[in-house]
């Protein structure tokens, strides 16, 4: 497949990541694709504080919430075409589901993309805290370039 690979989460970083992916873009005459990782980080429910382990995290999954997430990562995807579409730029978009960092580097991989954009700190603060920074984790496992975008 070649091209970009933009993982976008709604956070204002992810959103500058697909502009700056869509403006290499169009100096390189690159594809783009955006992709929306659905995983248990947005079913969090409950307090300001992290939870301390994984199986305190575990407790505090909202199950039922799958389906919202998907639809919230549909509005994501048809956002960021949107973007491209006023952009003049062609783009392609997908969801995933897993742990964003491996579903986001396997898929680099498995599509043999030349490059992946990401935002410098997702949505959600809270799973960073426990999980650690998903940029961070995916420039140190990814097989090709990572461009982390503040």
């Amino acid at each position: 497949m070649g091209g970009y690979l933009v993982a976008i989460d709604g956070s204002p970083a992810s959103k500058d990541a697909l502009q700056y992916a869509l403006e290499m873009a169009r100096d390189t005459g690159a594809a783009v694709t955006a992709i929306h990782v659905v995983s248990p980080e947005q079913f969090f429910v409950g307090g300001d504080e992290p939870p301390e382990s994984f199986a305190e995290a575990d407790d505090e999954l909202l199950l039922s919430s799958v389906e919202d997430a998907e639809t919230r990562g549909q509005e994501l995807l048809d956002e960021a075409t949107a973007v491209a579409e006023r952009a003049d730029a062609e783009i392609e978009t997908g969801m995933l589901y897993g742990e964003p960092v491996e579903r986001i580097t396997e898929y680099a991989d498995e599509e043999d993309f030349e490059a992946i954009y990401v935002g410098h700190r997702g949505t959600s603060e809270r799973y960073e805290g426990l999980f650690g920074s998903v940029a961070k984790a995916v420039a140190g496992r990814a097989t090709v370039p990572v461009t982390v975008v503040r």
